[in-house]
Parts: C-alpha cells; structure tokens; sequence
C-alpha cells in the first residue's frame, strides 16, 4: 500500500511519495517527476537521509534531462519509520524491492539504482539478490566492510563488549549495538555478492580520487569482479563530491542514458516481478 501527494515546492515539480515497506514501515521519498516511464531510484548513505545534497543534485539533473527521480530514506532514517539497526544492508535492500515493487504497481518501472557510500553497498546487494535491475550506479561504496568497523569503533572493538553490547553514537545519539549484529555485519561478503550479480546488469562505479571515507582501492576491488562493470575516477573529488557534484551528475547520466538506449535498442525493459 502507499499514498502519495504533492509537495509543496515552487520550483520543480516533486511529489510526495509515502510507500509501506514488508515490515509495516512507511517510507518517504519524494519523486522528481519528469514525465518518463523509467525512473531512477537514488539511495543516501550511513547517517544521512534523502535530502543529502549529493542526492538532491543528481535528482535534478536527471528531471532537466526529462528522467525522472525518486530519492527516499531508508526506514529508521531521516521520515521513514523504523527503529535503529546497526546491520541493515539486506534489510536497505528489501526497502529498494518495495520501491520498485510500488513503482511497478503505478505502470512505472524502477530502470536504475544508485547508492552513495553505504548505499552504494546496498544497490550492489539489492542487484546481486533480486536481479530485476539492469542499470546500477554505485557511488563511492566500500568494499571492505571489516575495515569500517575499525573505523566507527577503534582497532580493538571486539575487547569493547560489555555483557553482549558495544556503544555506538550516531548523531548525538548513543546506541547500544548487540554482539550478534557485529557479527552478522562480519558475514556479509561484498565480494560474493557482486560475483551473483547478472552479467546482464550494467554497473558502473563512480570514485573520487581523493576519497578519504572509502579509498580508491575499494572502487579499483568492484572493477575487478563485476561482470559487466565501467569504473569512472574523479579526480580530485572527495567522497562527498563537494566541488564536483556537476561533474558527478554528467558521468552518472551519461552512462543510464547510454544503457538505456542499449535496452531499447534490444527492446527490453521493465521489470520482473521479485519474491
């Protein structure tokens, strides 16, 4: 189920879109409607929400370019219901199913993910799963999980559990992460799942060369192992793209419009139903 109205906003055309998720939850998103049957999904990082401005700017270049955009948060970020979990990649993924599931149901169909960061992560994992997508953009993902969690609790986080819990603080705020979830993020194997991915779907990473969140070795570990794979490095772009988000937005479009053209050329589109 999901309802959807417009929101009010002078300058371009966007409507409000909230979408029930599998576990009850509402996601809300806003659609940047440009009129085309196609629309790209765009999906923000750890700790950020829709209205990240990276997100916002790739929404709008794609309406000038009569493609239409949805960015949404995930559930337990920014709008969206939900409550706090620290190992939520596949759970991210089944929001993205629902997205395109809702999308599907309006005669609409989802022809593109991108994720930054995090995100980028959880497309990559939504495509190695569902495989009804056939163009994803990962932006700056990390293909070494086991060396962001060094980074969010220090080198001796498994010496930090006290009866069953780690604290960890996002946004001013302090949570209490169980063991169990640690180690279910430790089983996650990005490099498995891109090898699931259909060699059909084009993928493309995009990285900037002086990312200091997610180093370039990361984006050069996914070129070497996805099948159908384009790597594109901005130089001198840092993992927020802050004085490249032009350029960013130029590379994203220029390779979905190029695959789009190569689906319709082989007359195939859409997307099949996932379960």
């Amino acid at each position: 189920m999901a309802d959807s109205h417009p929101a009010q906003n002078p300058v371009t055309e966007q409507r409000r879109v909230i979408i029930t998720n599998k576990h009850g939850e509402k996601l809300v998103g806003l659609l940047h409607e440009a009129g085309s049957k196609e629309i790209v999904v765009l999906c923000h990082g750890a700790a950020s929400n829709k209205d990240d401005s990276l997100l916002v700017n790739l929404a709008v270049a794609f309406e000038k370019e009569g493609i239409s955009a949805f960015r949404f948060d995930f559930s337990a970020n920014g709008e969206s219901e939900g409550s706090f979990r620290f190992n939520d990649f596949y759970r991210q993924a089944d929001d993205i199913l629902s997205v395109v599931q809702h999308f599907s149901g309006e005669n609409r169909f989802v022809s593109t993910i991108l994720g930054h960061s995090k995100g980028g992560d959880v497309v990559l994992l939504y495509a190695s799963k569902y495989r009804d997508i056939h163009i994803v953009v990962n932006v700056s993902g990390r293909y070494d999980l086991k060396r962001g969690l060094t980074e969010i609790f220090g080198e001796d986080y498994m010496e930090k559990f006290e009866d069953g819990y780690i604290n960890l603080k996002r946004g001013g705020v302090e949570y209490r992460v169980p063991e169990e979830d640690l180690m279910d993020y430790l089983r996650i194997d990005i490099r498995e799942a891109c090898l699931k991915i259909d060699k059909e779907c084009r993928v493309l990473t995009v990285h900037g060369s002086h990312d200091k969140i997610n180093p370039l070795k990361d984006a050069l570990e996914f070129a070497k192992i996805i099948p159908n794979h384009q790597l594109h490095i901005i130089e001198g772009a840092d993992h927020v793209y802050t004085s490249h988000l032009t350029e960013l937005a130029s590379v994203v479009i220029r390779f979905i419009k190029s695959a789009l053209d190569n689906k319709s050329d082989t007359g195939d589109g859409g997307n099949s139903p996932a379960t």
